[in-house]
């Protein structure tokens, strides 16, 4: 999947305003799921994505020093995107699902069930319901 397809995949399920609301939406919840999963696991998606977006998984590890399966749940999950891409956090999650299942059709292999696997129940919700649906403010 290309650069330009995949924002406007994200941009168009999440229902965002702009381009630039796509791309900060994707940067965040890519970023936050970089910090979650192991490296290997993090660099082998990594390598699956465009370019522009594969970076970001790749930027938490050198930069953060993250990237190694940093602990932290839901909560601080959706904590983390909304302070990054500047959004409420009804928003939020929605738009981490939407991101989600975008990443699903932009890997192969089995790479998003890798991904899911590596994380904590409350946060394979994220992975596994999509964007199917209203955005839920509960």
């Amino acid at each position: 999947m290309r650069h330009d397809t995949f924002i406007g995949q994200v941009q168009d399920r999440a229902k965002l305003p702009s381009r630039g609301a796509a791309e900060a939406a994707t940067r965040a919840v890519v970023e936050t799921l970089g910090e979650r999963l192991p490296e290997r696991l993090a660099d082998h998606m990594a390598s699956q994505l465009p370019r522009e977006i594969g970076e970001h998984l790749r930027r938490t590890e050198v930069f953060s020093g993250a990237g190694t399966g940093e602990r932290f749940g839901r909560a601080e999950f959706i904590h983390r995107v909304g302070e990054r891409a500047n959004m409420a956090q009804p928003q939020t999650r929605y738009a981490s699902r939407v991101v989600m299942e975008v990443l699903r059709e932009a890997t192969q292999g089995g790479q998003m069930d890798k991904v899911r696997d590596a994380l904590p129940e409350q946060l394979r919700e994220l992975v596994d319901s999509g964007s199917s649906g209203e955005m839920h403010t509960t």
